[in-house]
């Protein structure tokens, strides 16, 4: 899919990236909504019109099986199989005399087989871990050379990290402060559709002050309609109607991906079909996932107590939802609220503190089924 739009939101990183490291940055949005196509436009296009150097790690943890924090902090490295290199001191001296272009892209940070090996040895478990990436862009800054380094999906490492690894979750975002705020020396951008899980490791990484957010949204409807026209003179080389735009966007909305897909399946069906599909089958998922909590008891912890949820409440919460899009967060109950984003259902806004369904698709759901 060709990369539209989002110029308020390049403008914003590419101003970020200009000044002075200060803050680990957060990009959340719903599913879907560009988050991870925007990164990459800017990396691969926008930041080769800079006059300054760039190195970019980015690190894909969706690419990984994290079952560990072990695993997650392993994932951050690629193997450098070029490099003949024996000492940390020596690869990190010929890594940085290598980088000579405007836009020098990683994914991971590379490093030689064997000091690897001995990032990860039974002896020092991971303690030259931090230190190594940490001079690796000391001496990046010292030639002239901006690191950025991109953590996307972040919620993949959920599952560990809020599985009894606090301190571990701690001591890695307290090193990427001192990377940013205390050290200033490299960018640092977390990716999640997982705001819920962001909060969280806001609040176990002590991350006041230290952290801002980026909000990367569906369309709104301008820009939706606008998104349209573009995609269908490039997929259908014709131009939609104003009624054919209209009925794709309340079926929808603004969620690009959806766009995309309803437009490129227009070259072989008919938009009336495939838009009563696409929402048939949303129907079926919101009736599945609420038959399903009969039998699975549904409940969430909140401060080590876990909390038992009634469908009822669920059903309650959704009902919400059938005049408005968008709601205040406390019109329901956090743990009712908590289960509902975390099944992908809702999504929370911590900045607003606002509910909304993940995409109009389950809001059109939500209206059929309630």
């Amino acid at each position: 899919m060709k990369f539209f739009d989002r110029e308020r939101e390049i403008d914003e990183i590419l101003s970020i990236l200009e000044g002075e490291p200060n803050s680990i940055y957060f990009i959340y949005g719903p599913l879907n909504s560009g988050k991870t196509a925007l990164i990459n436009h800017i990396i691969n296009n926008e930041l080769k019109k800079s006059n300054k150097k760039y190195a970019v790690f980015y690190v894909n943890f969706r690419e990984y099986n994290i079952s560990s924090m072990d695993n997650f902090v392993e994932a951050l490295f690629e193997i450098d199989e070029n490099s003949k290199e024996k000492t940390i001191k020596s690869y990190i001296e010929s890594f940085t005399k290598s980088v000579n272009d405007i836009i020098n892209l990683y994914y991971g940070i590379k490093v030689p087989e064997p000091i690897l090996n001995k990032l990860f040895g039974e002896k020092e478990k991971g303690r030259l871990v931090f230190k190594f990436i940490r001079d690796l862009f000391i001496n990046l800054n010292k030639k002239g050379v901006q690191p950025i380094f991109i953590l996307d999906e972040l919620q993949m490492i959920k599952d560990v990290v809020m599985n009894g690894k606090r301190p571990s979750l701690k001591s890695l975002f307290q090193f990427l402060v001192s990377l940013t705020k205390e050290r200033h020396i490299a960018h640092v951008f977390c990716l999640s559709s997982d705001s819920l899980f962001i909060e969280y490791v806001y609040n176990v990484g002590e991350l006041e002050g230290r952290a801002k957010y980026l909000l990367v949204d569906d369309f709104n409807k301008e820009t939706a309609l606008k998104f349209m026209d573009f995609l269908s003179e490039e997929l259908l080389n014709k131009k939609l109607s104003n009624d054919e735009k209209e009925y794709i966007y309340s079926y929808v909305g603004g969620k690009p991906l959806y766009i995309y897909n309803v437009i490129d399946e227009m070259r072989y069906k008919k938009l009336k079909e495939i838009l009563d599909l696409m929402l048939k089958e949303e129907i079926s998922k919101l009736d599945m996932f609420l038959e399903f909590l009969e039998y699975s008891k549904p409940k969430v912890e909140i401060k080590n107590e876990v909390i038992e949820l009634k469908k009822g409440d669920i059903i309650s919460a959704l009902k919400l939802f059938k005049n408005k899009y968008e709601i205040n967060k406390k019109d329901i109950p956090m743990p009712v609220y908590i289960y509902l984003v975390k099944e992908n259902i809702l999504l929370l806004n911590p900045i607003e503190g606002t509910l909304k369904p993940q995409s109009f698709l389950i809001w059109n759901a939500i209206k059929k089924l309630l």
